[in-house]
């Protein structure tokens, strides 16, 4: 895979099966992007869990703060890199040695290290590098249209519902982990 575009079956494949996603470099300011996205797809039923080794042992939108990944007491399914594009590979490296293995590593927006997804997509790992998966999902859901962003799509019907209303609406299939 080259990584330059992604089509959206592979990404709504991604956020449709995903359901535990550890952000590494979230930030505890609300006026911080990692924050935001962070938040965003907790609301959405995501299990976020956040990396941040400054923050490591406090509370983030009332999820435990780690300091690395393999302190992670549970499986992740995702690995969200907050990271500047030289420092993924050292994360990279330490999501591939966590048992069992994350199913995707994602790079966030202008983060792309083609030498670390090399290394993750051997290893039978899904990448995805310079995306959001706020904003993918608020594309692949219709939510983002629905908030007055030019989808460059124009049509005369309603995006299809799946969920409760427009602030919650899903991808297609119910991504809201069981309790």
């Amino acid at each position: 895979m080259t990584h330059d575009t992604y089509p959206d079956s592979y990404i709504r494949g991604i956020l449709n099966t995903v359901k535990s996603i550890a952000m590494v470099g979230i930030s505890p300011k609300d006026n911080r992007p990692s924050y935001f996205a962070f938040k965003y797809l907790l609301e959405r039923g995501y299990h976020m869990i956040p990396v941040n080794p400054g923050q490591a042992g406090k509370d983030i939108l009332g999820q435990k703060v780690y300091a690395k990944l393999s302190e992670i007491p549970e499986p992740v399914d995702m690995v969200d890199i907050f990271r500047a594009s030289p420092f993924v590979m050292p994360v990279v490296e330490e999501a591939l040695a966590l048992k069992p293995k994350p199913q995707v590593i994602w790079m966030q927006l202008s983060v792309r290290n083609d030498e670390a997804a090399a290394l993750a997509e051997a290893a039978g790992i899904k990448v995805v590098m310079d995306r959001c998966p706020k904003i993918e999902y608020g594309r692949l859901s219709s939510e983002i249209s629905w908030m007055g962003i030019n989808s460059r799509t124009l049509s005369s019907k309603r995006a299809q519902n799946f969920g409760g209303g427009f602030q919650r609406m899903g991808l297609g299939i119910n991504n809201k982990r069981k309790t």
